[in-house]
C-alpha cells in the first residue's frame, strides 16, 4: 500500500512563474513545509528567501540554471551553479544547450554536462538535467540519458514547463512528461541516476502511474490537490 508521505515526497513544488512575486513564493513554500514535500523548485533569485522561508522544515530547495532554454555559456552555468548552492540550494536543475543537441554535439555536451555535474557533487548538490523533450527526437533524448548516466548526475528530467511547440492551428502547447518519454528515459539511464518528471504530470492517478515506470520525483504546481486526494484515497 502506498502512503501519503511517499506521494509527498515525490513532488517538487514549482514556483517558476516568470511574474511570481515574494508573496507568492513566501506562500508556496508554506504550502510546502505544510504537506513536507521533497523540494520547491524556484528562480536563482528567490533561494536565499527560500531558503529562510524553509529553515527548520525537511523541505529542500532547489534552484533551476540556464532556465529555461539552455542558452547560457558552461561558465555562466557553473557561475549561476555556484551561486545558487551559495544561497541555499541544495538541488540544480540545470537545462541542457538545446541547440547543441539538436547539432548532436555529445563531445560539447558531455563537457557541460559532466562540468556542472562535478561542481554540485564538490558542492554537495544534487544535479537535475532538464531534456525539454517536446523540441527534440527520442533519438536525442536517448544520447543524452546515456550521457548523463556516463558522468554520473544524479537526475534526468523532462521539461522546463516553458518550452512550447507550435501546432498546426498557430497555438503554443508543450506536452512534457508522455508515458512514452518517461519510459525510454528510465530504460536508457543508468539504474543510479533517477528520473524526473516535469510537464503534465497534475493528479494523483498521474502519479501512482509513473511512480510504477520508476519515476521517483515530479515536478508540479498541483501539490495540494495531490496530496490531499492521497489522504482520502489511502485513508491517512
Amino acid at each position: 500500500m502506498i502512503k501519503v508521505h511517499e506521494i509527498a515526497k515525490m513532488i517538487d513544488h514549482s514556483l517558476l512563474h516568470p511574474t511570481l512575486s515574494e508573496k507568492e513564493l513566501i506562500d508556496g513554500c508554506k504550502l510546502a513545509a505544510k504537506y513536507d514535500v521533497a523540494s520547491v523548485c524556484v528562480k536563482p533569485y528567490h533561494v536565499a528567501l527560500a531558503t529562510k522561508e524553509l529553515q527548520g522544515t525537511d523541505v529542500l530547495v532547489g534552484a533551476v540554471i540556464g532556465f529555461p532554454h539552455g542558452n547560457s555559456t558552461l561558465e555562466i552555468k557553473l557561475a549561476e551553479s555556484e551561486q545558487v548552492i551559495r544561497d541555499g540550494a541544495t538541488e540544480v536543475d540545470m537545462v541542457v544547450n538545446l541547440a547543441k543537441v539538436i547539432d548532436e554535439d555529445w563531445d560539447f555536451l558531455e563537457k557541460e554536462i559532466g562540468t556542472v555535474t562535478d561542481l554540485c557533487h564538490h558542492r554537495n548538490a544534487v544535479i537535475k538535467v532538464i531534456f525539454a523533450v517536446d523540441l527534440i527526437q527520442d533519438m536525442h533524448i536517448i544520447k543524452l540519458c546515456e550521457i548523463c548516466s556516463k558522468v554520473k548526475a544524479d537526475f534526468v528530467k523532462t521539461s522546463t514547463g516553458y518550452n512550447y511547440i507550435k501546432t498546426g492551428d498557430g497555438k503554443f502547447t508543450y506536452y512534457g512528461a508522455t508515458d512514452h518519454v518517461l519510459k525510454l528515459m528510465r530504460k536508457h539511464s543508468a539504474p543510479a541516476v533517477q528520473v524526473k518528471a516535469a510537464g503534465g504530470i497534475r493528479t494523483l492517478e498521474a502519479f501512482i502511474r509513473v511512480r510504477e515506470m520508476g519515476i521517483t520525483r515530479v515536478g508540479t504546481g498541483q501539490t495540494e490537490s495531490v496530496v490531499l486526494a492521497a489522504r482520502k484515497k489511502f485513508k491517512e
